[in-house]
């Protein structure tokens, strides 16, 4: 066997290798995600689906019933977007930690406000529904464009501080709008 063909083995082993490690990686935060659940629970969940699906197909009696909510659902979506001036362009959620007690989710959010784009990362913590207090965000980090308005970055520092999405999407909108009609004005200049 000579030198190039021992190289081409080396090379595929060590590719097998990565996906192998991959895939393991992927079975394990899979397997931690379930075992959260007893196989009780999941039974009592798929029945309950079950149950939800039925009641739902039973409802809408045509195709055209749910093709007139989609519609009506696309163009409530399209009003507020253009409303807020809010466009996302993905979300994903990973349960981080399931107990009794509560849910640790970490959530990664992306979009546009206007023209300003923008990536959110944070972490959610959900209490049990017994309990009176409401979900609490933590470690939340912001990236946003970076621009010459050193208020914006200040803005986005205190607001990771303190894990106040609220107050961020609030401000980021009236922001953004005013950044527009700035930018149009000046443009209107030129």
């Amino acid at each position: 066997m000579d030198e190039d063909d021992f190289q081409a083995y080396e090379k595929e082993i060590q590719a097998l290798e990565e996906e192998i490690r991959l895939l393991t990686e992927k079975y394990e935060d899979m397997r931690q995600e379930s075992a959260f659940f007893s196989e009780e629970e999941i039974l009592k969940a798929m029945k309950s689906l079950e149950e939800e699906t039925e009641g739902e197909t039973k409802g809408h009696e045509s195709p055209s019933d749910l093709k007139a909510q989609l519609e009506s659902l696309e163009t409530n979506l399209s009003f507020l977007m253009e409303f807020t001036g809010f466009h996302f362009t993905s979300h994903s959620k990973k349960t981080v930690e399931k107990t009794q007690n509560r849910t640790v989710q970490k959530h990664t959010l992306s979009g546009k406000c206007y023209s300003i784009p923008f990536q959110l990362e944070f972490q959610l913590l959900e209490p049990q529904k017994d309990e009176k207090v409401s979900a609490v965000v933590s470690d939340l980090s912001i990236i946003m464009e970076s621009r010459e308005d050193s208020n914006v970055s200040k803005f986005v520092k205190r607001t990771e501080e303190h894990g106040d999405l609220i107050t961020f999407f609030r401000s980021l909108s009236t922001y953004a709008e005013w950044y527009e009609h700035r930018r149009h004005t000046f443009l209107h200049f030129k």
